[in-house]
């Protein structure tokens, strides 16, 4: 990948092999059915979904998918997520196994709820 930051996440996934692309473009519609609303954007070099704030971001690196749903939506999913090696608010996806895309969505959605609940409490 070239150090400059991409402009885009089409040119984010641009920048890897065809196979890492593919992980790259499933994760990317999961996140999309999931959250029909949210915005593409870079942030932090990395292919962000917004709606009402930061909702995910997600990154390539050489063995796998790094997944940033915050704490909170780590937390959330904890027992599922046991199996895959995580940080306070990351989680890494090996790239020689299936994305589990219906733990993504989920957690998606949990995110949008947490950003909706989030944006109604700043109103009142």
């Amino acid at each position: 990948m070239t150090t400059a930051a991409p402009k885009d996440i089409d040119e984010y996934i641009a920048g890897f092999p065809q196979d890492i692309q593919n992980i790259l473009e499933q994760v990317r519609a999961t996140v999309k059915a999931a959250a029909p609303e949210a915005e593409e954007a870079i942030k932090y070099v990395m292919p962000t979904f917004v709606y009402k704030g930061n909702l995910v971001h997600f990154a390539a690196f050489k063995n796998h998918i790094g997944f940033y749903a915050t704490p909170a939506g780590n937390e959330a999913f904890e027992k599922e997520l046991s199996g895959y090696k995580s940080g306070k608010g990351s989680l890494q996806f090996p790239i020689d196994k299936p994305m589990p895309l219906d733990l993504i969505s989920r957690m998606v959605k949990f995110r949008v709820q947490q950003n909706l609940e989030r944006a109604g409490k700043k109103k009142k």
